[in-house]
């Protein structure tokens, strides 16, 4: 696209957007300092839809009217609300229904899965993740080892940048297996580096595990809502998200998990039991013996929280109405209007890190000029009601979120980027 430099540009694209419509299903910040909201944080928590408040109040009014009831006679029994989630969550992650569940939270999910797929032996027993992991996931892998009795520091492999780049190259990690390949029992990586803003070629990853005889676990919260995905064609053995960022469905709220369908009944691992993961049809019978679900269901522990169930419920509905392939297709030209701007406008004092040929909806972007201070210019943009979020050391990283931000937020923002930038000297 041939992008133009005018408020009447953004505002003409906005007018052409099918997608326009889809903004008003949201709640956007209040006006600060007298200025509007610019929300490009959809990376770390999104909007709420309109449509939560309305789910939340069905499930208060179901407890209210039906108290335990509810769980078998009202009209989204909740025995069964977790399925609700089943289809928007396959149709995002091109799973099968059966293969997607929801669960839990992120982190927690992946304790359970590795549970079961991460099984190492005394030779076979390392983790590979990438080096600038989400915290979380360090911690886990970390903690993982030290459970099986492993050296943390030794048990963990990093998947680097080359020297002077912040991306990371799929060649090395195929080096990196071909090396140690022999030693290395699961690839704990993500579908798009948080703090880069990189959308990783999971298709390659899986194969490049699969071939090397690891276990692959995929990290999908920056991938979800974001991203085109084929997970059961790229099988990965488990993947998990949350719901909270691009998916709208609040701060906290039951995330997903996957396993593939070639694991089901598989006596070659274990998989840690609860009344949940307890086939539905005999739950209740309170039976000694554990009779597994089927699915993905069998990795269920406990029933889930019907109140932060809803709003993934809610949120999904909401993305049902759309193909992912539109909002792809929008968050390619709204990102690609905000890189525009920030080339056009800021050349020699903001960058991005972000690769232009593999990213999402996110912009990570450093201050370049020395002569600006990185941490100040944030606060800057904070005060003129800019929500981004800022990553240590110097990345403020932006979303543009084809589902209800436009090109005149873009537009909007370039304007306060620049305004931010003259009270934010270095000194």
């Amino acid at each position: 696209m041939n992008y133009e430099d005018r408020h009447e540009f953004a505002a003409s694209l906005d007018r052409e957007d099918p997608l326009a419509p889809f903004r008003d299903r949201f709640h956007f910040p209040r006006a600060r300092h007298d200025y509007s909201p610019i929300y490009l944080c959809g990376n770390s928590l999104g909007l709420q839809p309109l449509l939560a408040k309305t789910y939340v109040q069905r499930e208060l009014t179901n407890w209210a009217d039906f108290a335990v009831d509810g769980h078998f006679h009202s009209d989204t029994p909740w025995i069964s609300y977790h399925r609700r989630a089943a289809g928007g969550f396959a149709e995002l992650t091109g799973a099968k229904t059966s293969e997607v569940v929801a669960m839990n939270t992120l982190t927690v999910n992946l304790h359970i899965l590795m549970a079961s797929f991460y099984r190492p032996t005394e030779n076979r027993y390392k983790i590979v993740i990438e080096s600038q992991a989400f915290p979380s996931d360090r911690y886990v892998a970390a903690s993982q080892l030290r459970m099986h009795g492993f050296d943390a520091h030794e048990g963990l492999l990093e998947w680097t940048p080359r020297e002077g780049e912040t991306a990371l190259h799929l060649s090395d990690l195929e080096n990196l297996l071909a090396r140690d390949g022999d030693s290395i029992a699961l690839l704990l990586l993500p579908g798009v580096q948080y703090y880069t803003g990189q959308v990783l070629d999971m298709a390659g990853i899986c194969e490049l595990g699969r071939n090397a005889g690891c276990a692959v676990g995929l990290d999908l919260a920056h991938a979800i809502g974001n991203v085109e995905m084929s997970l059961h064609d790229w099988a990965p053995d488990f993947a998990a998200w949350c719901t909270y960022k691009y998916l709208n469905a609040g701060p906290g709220a039951i995330a997903g998990a996957f396993i593939h369908e070639r694991h089901f009944g598989s006596k070659d691992f274990e998989t840690l039991h609860g009344w949940w993961g307890h086939d539905e049809a005999t739950r209740f019978k309170m039976e000694k013996t554990f009779t597994p679900a089927g699915g993905a269901e069998l990795w269920q522990m406990s029933n889930p929280p019907i109140l932060a169930l809803a709003p993934v419920i809610a949120a999904l509905e909401i993305f049902s109405a759309v193909e992912l392939t539109a909002l792809t297709k929008k968050a390619a030209t709204l990102t690609g209007y905000l890189e525009w701007l920030i080339r056009k406008r800021f050349a020699g004092q903001i960058e991005s890190i972000t690769p232009e040929h593999a990213r999402g909806c996110q912009l990570s972007l450093v201050v370049s000029d020395q002569s600006i201070n990185p941490r100040t210019l944030f606060e800057q943009l904070c005060q003129r009601n800019v929500t981004g979020d800022w990553r240590e050391p110097d990345v403020i990283r932006v979303a543009p979120v084809p589902l209800y931000n436009s090109y005149m937020d873009v537009f909007e923002f370039a304007n306060r980027l620049q305004e931010a930038i003259k009270f934010s000297p270095a000194s």
